[in-house]
Parts: C-alpha cells; sequence; structure tokens
C-alpha cells in the first residue's frame, strides 16, 4: 500500500496549492478507510482536468461517476465555508 499511496500523493499536485489541499485531505484522511469502490473513484478524479475538479468541488456540477461524485461531495462537505 506504501507505494500506493506514493504514487496518488504524487498524482494529487495539481497545480492549485488550494486543490491539491483538498484532493491531499482525502487522500491522507479518508482513503486508508474507503472501500475499494471509493478509492477506484477517487483514483478516477486525479484523472479528471483541474477545472472540472474545481468546479465539481464549488458545486458546479458533479461527475458522472457515482463513486467520483460521492469523494466530492466528502470534500465539499469537509471543506464547507
Amino acid at each position: 500500500m506504501d507505494a500506493e499511496l506514493k504514487r496518488l500523493r504524487w498524482r494529487c499536485r495539481r497545480g492549485t496549492r488550494e486543490l491539491d489541499q483538498l484532493v491531499g485531505w482525502w487522500l491522507e484522511e479518508r482513503y486508508p478507510s474507503a472501500d475499494a469502490a471509493l478509492r477506484a473513484g477517487f483514483a478516477g478524479l486525479l484523472e479528471q482536468q483541474d477545472p472540472d475538479l474545481w468546479n465539481w468541488i464549488l458545486g458546479k456540477g458533479s461527475p458522472e461517476d457515482t463513486e467520483q461524485a460521492r469523494v466530492i461531495d466528502e470534500i465539499r462537505t469537509r471543506h464547507r465555508p
């Protein structure tokens, strides 16, 4: 699992500090206890474009994939202003 976490940490480096922190939070706090489907959803999110991720986090739409949408919802719930 260490190699997988290292790979995912690298992929969490997005280009904006805010996005890095939000997806990094989910990886560190939620990923270890998430089931396989939710982990796959998170990995799929990391394949998406940054503008899409940012818009979803801001509540402007959501991913079509159910597990990806769950991850976005958890990030949004945890980090509401």
